[in-house]
């Protein structure tokens, strides 16, 4: 069955008059005439009854309008959601993150996408940076996040807790909670290169896989910890965040994609993201 056929019928069925629609289909009254006749011969049935001054459905005719109405509109509803995901207003979205991001960028420019495309559904998942860095494949793109920086992390009973700053060789002799290497090696090695210019090689005690339970372990009096600054975001109770005397120490954080997959949706999140990075940087004061 030809579409068209059936919006032919459809329009007759409202205007029950050739002339008025042929006009409203932009055609003339002749292939709308031999339209409707294949179509009733296709069928079977007699849909209108007509003369040369009448036209009216019949029986059969009002029947099958009900189930073209719900086809044209289903029709048309499938264009809509084509059209809306492929202007990146539609589909489904899956984004990776590391537990510490939801104290960072993440939540603002989840919420502010949510607001821009409320037709794209968005999926996350807490993944290792690791874990990620499978997932998506080595050809990856990628955008920086607002700037955040390392910090101590101490029991909030710890003699240098109430410091305004801590410097790192005060530290040495104290046991430390790492993030374990095997779920993110840049972040290991970021905190122990740290370390070892201070002059420190840090007695691990503990390691853990993401930075919310490298706090909860500090929490714990197991240890102290160098973490990014944002994690105090958490509320997590029992502990402290204490600059790092003389040094603002970058934890580096990006939003990574495969840069040859072709979504829109994903193209209006990272153009959603961009301007959220943007209008942050610009409204945060000068260091």
């Amino acid at each position: 069955m030809k579409l068209h056929l059936l919006r032919y019928f459809a329009v007759l069925a409202e205007e029950l008059h050739f002339g008025r629609a042929a006009e409203r289909l932009c055609i003339t009254q002749p292939p709308l005439s031999s339209g409707i006749k294949a179509l009733e011969q296709g069928l079977g049935v007699r849909l209108f009854e007509r003369s040369s001054k009448h036209v009216a459905l019949t029986p059969a005719g009002h029947a099958y309008l009900v189930e073209v109405r719900a086809v044209l509109d289903h029709v048309e509803r499938a264009a809509e959601a084509a059209r809306a995901v492929a202007a990146g207003l539609a589909g489904r979205l899956d984004i990776g993150f590391t537990g510490s991001m939801a104290y960072r960028d993440m939540p603002r420019i989840v919420h502010a996408f949510a607001a821009r495309a409320p037709g794209i559904e968005v999926q996350l998942r807490e993944l290792s940076s690791s874990e990620q860095l499978l997932a998506l494949a080595p050809r990856l793109a990628h955008l920086p996040l607002t700037e955040d920086h390392l910090v101590c992390c101490l029991p909030q009973e710890h003699p240098l807790a109430h410091t305004k700053a801590v410097p790192l060789r005060e530290l040495g002799h104290e046991s430390f909670v790492m993030f374990a290497r095997d779920a993110a090696p840049a972040n290991h090695d970021n905190v122990i290169a740290l370390l070892q210019r201070a002059g420190i090689h840090p007695r691990t005690r503990h390691a853990a896989r993401q930075w919310l339970t490298v706090v909860s372990l500090v929490a714990l009096r197991m240890g102290v910890a160098l973490v990014p600054a944002s994690l105090a975001r958490a509320g997590l109770q029992g502990v402290r965040f204490v600059p790092i005397a003389g040094l603002r120490h970058p934890a580096v954080g990006a939003l990574v994609w495969h840069e040859e997959i072709d979504s829109p949706a994903l193209q209006a999140f990272i153009d959603c993201a961009r301007g959220c990075l943007q209008a942050a940087f610009l409204q945060s004061p000068p260091p």
